[in-house]
């Protein structure tokens, strides 16, 4: 129980390869110990209402695919339709594309994530749109876009999101050309043909997914990233 407590004692904004490991050797263990996993998650989710994290979202996944009785049964119960529960406030229902990337389905839940964003601003200017431009962030709804970026976050164990992205950007002192080539947008410089060339797996570089519409400039995620602020 010891080593099973220590998991979550730190709050993770990506999964360490030790803790990766350390979570598959419990659930190797057998249904007792994959019972207790899902009874702490449970606890924390349901009971304490604590805030998500990565870890949560992982060990979901990880028990979802084991499929034994018990621990479908208690899933379904408890989390009918997946580890993020939605605020009534937000514009569009997001459970589509939970369900995408819960199955780990990262190319079609790309392309769902970048309707969605179009549709975020329709709603908001009743414009139609067909990719963004750096006006249209503005009208992002902040909650929308907090829970776009959790999802992608949530179910890839902290490697894919927005907000991913933004880090790594600064990291990068905010230099196009160094930050494209660290997702793995780019090769030697030329930009990946969509979508032969990108990774559609979590074996893709942090901050690979969602993808945006770099080929139109820099100027709509540069006006994303500066939107971000959590």
């Amino acid at each position: 129980m010891k080593e099973i407590n220590s998991i979550f004692e730190k709050s993770y904004t990506i999964i360490p390869d030790d803790t990766e490991k350390l979570i598959n050797n419990i659930l190797n263990q057998g249904k007792t110990k994959q019972e207790i996993l899902l009874d702490i998650i449970i606890k924390r989710r349901i009971i304490e209402k604590k805030e998500i994290n990565v870890i949560d979202g992982f060990i979901f996944s990880k028990l979802i695919a084991i499929r034994t009785k018990n621990i479908n049964s208690k899933l379904k119960k408890f989390f009918p339709d997946g580890i993020l529960r939605f605020k009534s406030s937000l514009k569009i229902n997001y459970q589509p594309l939970q369900g995408l990337l819960l199955k780990g389905k990262f190319q079609e839940a790309d392309k769902l994530t970048q309707k969605y964003l179009c549709e975020l601003v329709k709603i908001t200017t009743n414009s139609k749109r067909e990719w963004l431009y750096f006006t249209d962030i503005q009208f992002l709804p902040i909650d929308d876009l907090f829970t776009l970026d959790l999802l992608w976050k949530v179910y890839s164990k902290g490697k894919f999101g927005f907000s991913v992205q933004k880090k790594l950007w600064t990291s990068t002192n905010c230099k196009w050309n160094k930050f494209w080539e660290t997702i793995g947008w780019t090769n030697k410089g030329i930009m990946n043909r969509y979508p032969q060339e990108f990774i559609w797996t979590l074996e893709a570089p942090d901050g690979h997914l969602p993808l945006f519409n770099q080929l139109r400039g820099t100027q709509t995620l540069s006006s994303l990233f500066k939107c971000i602020q959590w």
